[in-house]
């Protein structure tokens, strides 16, 4: 079921954005990998086991932008996921990715949560006792395009939505994808708060600190 024809890796250092140069620079990745969408073309009622299949995929892409972005992975501070469906696939093709890519970026960074009792529905995440665990939820954007489009893939911090300094976004496109019975796949991370960011508000190093962060 999985037929993988690309991937793509991209990852930026951002040193000033006309400002004064930043002391450490922010480092962005992003992963983006082609595949041949099964669903194509027609309406499948039971889309589950496309989903089951990704499993691995989500994986070894996060563990290949870690690696490509060659930072600790103490250092993430913000991720992201997206997909791009193919105009022969439909929006849902790209909410397949939900479990698979967010979960797995999750797990790499420390969550230590079920993932399986995710996918089912069947429990409520535990809300407490994993401080620094990529608590958040991944945020996403999925659309349907055509070869070479972009998505902007929005970024929050790992363990509170509320950091607005490390609110972001990163677009990206594989050039010639996806076909239109393609659909790309996207994970996003970054070592955290936008260069010159300067809007107040919560700081990632106060976290456990506060008692809304979920």
């Amino acid at each position: 079921m999985i037929e993988i024809r690309r991937i793509v890796t991209q990852v930026e250092e951002i040193r000033h954005e006309f400002g004064p140069p930043a002391a450490t620079p922010l480092v962005r990745g992003a992963i983006c990998a082609v595949l041949t969408n099964p669903y194509a073309g027609r309406y499948e009622p039971n889309i589950l086991p496309m989903m089951d299949a990704l499993q691995d995929v989500g994986v070894d892409m996060a563990n290949k932008l870690l690696a490509a972005m060659d930072v600790p992975k103490e250092r993430i501070g913000t991720y992201g996921k997206g997909a791009i469906v193919g105009e022969r696939g439909e929006l849902e093709h790209g909410a397949l990715w939900h479990v698979p890519g967010g979960y797995a970026m999750r797990e790499l960074l420390g969550w230590k949560g079920d993932r399986a009792a995710y996918k089912s529905g069947t429990v409520t995440e535990k809300k407490t006792g994993q401080p620094g665990n990529a608590l958040s939820i991944v945020p996403s954007t999925k659309k349907v395009g055509p070869p070479g489009v972009t998505l902007d893939v929005p970024l929050i911090n790992i363990n509170a939505a509320y950091v607005r300094g490390q609110f972001d976004a990163m677009e990206v496109r594989v050039p010639g994808s996806p076909l239109p019975d393609e659909v790309v796949y996207v994970l996003v991370m970054t070592t955290g708060y936008r260069v010159h960011e300067r809007v107040g508000g919560l700081r990632a190093e106060n976290i456990a600190q506060w008692d809304g962060q979920r």
